[in-house]
This record gives structure tokens, sequence and C-alpha cells, in this order.
């Protein structure tokens, strides 16, 4: 594990810490049971979709976003366009994020029946749980974070809870653990299998790498192409490698109308599938 990943879980089990002598797990489980179900992620019969994300910083590019900015009104102008989903950072370290942007966009998109994902480096279930009261759909888990039986516990919280789970690569070691996990998975929660072509010792995009790992990914589960999709160019090249999900943030966060950027990426995408 590298030096970023190494910071991110140390700094995530200590919010899970604090977290817990504020809320026990027991209180949060129950909470957790009784809000409103997620909306499902449903995905598009053109075989391509977005998952667009609210991040305010990256730790490579610095801010993306002004202060203060509405993320409600931009999580509805990601659905307006035919987001699938929008994904919300909660770490607030080095992404300026919080579970309330979370609970935020969840409450904004839940009459439009689009789901809010937690992107964080989640370390242990009760996480999964606090996604859940904050109205997410669903949560993602990065595969060499931790161990198998911790990423199982994690995926085990996610299947009682209802909430679909975008498992992360970076590379093909990641993806044959990625495959096992799917094989074993028994749930009625949606699995998707993702590969971020971040290279976690510099930070900096590879955007090759979704193309070159690409066929080593599961064909029962959607694939999503994350980082790396900054144009519509980009957007046709990943779903011509067998990507059916994009999931783009820097791009959306910069951009200065997402509506029409979101709309313009799946275009793109739906026409390279139907091209191939």
């Amino acid at each position: 594990m590298t030096a970023f990943l190494e910071e991110m879980a140390a700094g995530s089990r200590e919010r899970v810490r604090m977290a817990k002598l504020a809320c026990p797990q027991a209180t949060l489980e129950s909470q957790a049971r009784n809000v409103r179900a997620p909306s499902r992620l449903q995905l598009d019969v053109s075989g391509f979709d977005l998952i667009a994300e609210l991040k305010l910083r990256s730790p490579s590019a610095g801010p993306l976003s002004l202060y203060g900015e509405n993320l409600e009104r931009r999580a509805l102008a990601y659905a307006s366009a035919g987001a699938a989903a929008v994904s919300v950072l909660t770490e607030p370290s080095r992404f300026d994020g919080s579970l309330l942007h979370l609970k935020s966009a969840a409450s904004a998109l839940a009459p439009l029946a689009v789901p809010a994902m937690r992107k964080d480096f989640l370390v242990d279930p009760y996480q999964v749980l606090e996604a859940r009261v904050a109205g997410a759909g669903g949560v993602l888990v990065i595969l060499r974070l931790l161990p198998r039986a911790d990423l199982t516990a994690l995926l085990d919280c996610a299947r009682d809870l209802g909430l679909f789970v975008l498992l992360e690569a970076f590379d093909a070691n990641d993806i044959a653990l990625m495959q096992e996990l799917i094989a074993g998975h028994r749930g009625s929660n949606q699995l998707l299998a993702g590969v971020n072509c971040r290279d976690l010792a510099t930070l900096e995009v590879v955007p090759e790498r979704l193309t070159d790992l690409a066929p080593l990914l599961p064909t029962s589960v959607p694939r999503v192409a994350e980082s790396g999709v900054m144009s519509v160019a980009e957007a046709g090249r990943v779903a011509a490698a067998g990507y059916d999900l994009a999931l783009v943030g820097s791009a959306l966060m910069q951009g200065k109308d997402p509506t029409a950027l979101a709309g313009a990426l799946l275009a793109a995408g739906r026409a390279a599938r139907k091209v191939g």
C-alpha cells in the first residue's frame, strides 16, 4: 500500500473511532434500518451510463469548486443530464468532503430516484451504516486498502442494507481479488467492477491503464472507468473498450456547464457502444 493510501486509511480509522464515541454502532445500525429505502441503481439499455461526482478538492489538482457552492443544485444538474448515480466525496482532509454533503445530495436526488454513492476510504462497516443513514444508495470499496476478511465485512454490511458497491481496482492483482469476491458474492445488491487509472505513487492519471486492464475485468457485472475521462472523446474511448459506466469528477467540477458536459459524455459513450 502506498504512503497516500496509508495516510488515508489511518485518517479514516481515526474518524471511525471518534464517530463511535459520539454514536455507538448499535445505535447507528438501528438508525440505518429505519431510514427510507435507498434509490436503486438503474442502468440504461444503451449500455453506457455516467456516475457524476461531487468533489470539492483533488489532492493533485487542488480546489475544484468555489467555497459555498450549492451542492444540491449541482447534484440535480447531474441527474437532469441523465447520470445514473452521483458520487459524493466524504473524506475531509484531502478532499474537503463531509457526510453532510452526502446527506444533502441524497435528499435532493431522492425524488428523482437517482442514488447517491459514498466515496471515501472505508475501513469499517460502521462507515457503511453512516452512508445508509445519510441516504446513500451505494458505497465505494477500495480493494487494496484492506485484508480480504475486512473487505468481506464491508460487502456483507452493504448487502444487508441493500446498497450497491463499486469495487475499485488499480492493477491486475486487485482485479484478481475482485474476481474472487464477485464469484463468492451471494446477495441481491449490485456489484460494480471499477478501474481507477490514477498512479497512487504520483497521484497522476494514466488513462491508458483503463484500456490495458479492461480485458481482465469480470463480464458478469457492470464495469466502471474511474478517473481519466476528461473529454467527450475519452468517454467514447472507454465505452469502446468495454466499460459500461464512467465515473467523472474533475472534468465536471471544473467545467462551466456541467449539465451540458454530462449529457455530451453520455451521448459519446452511447454512440460508441452503438457502433461497437
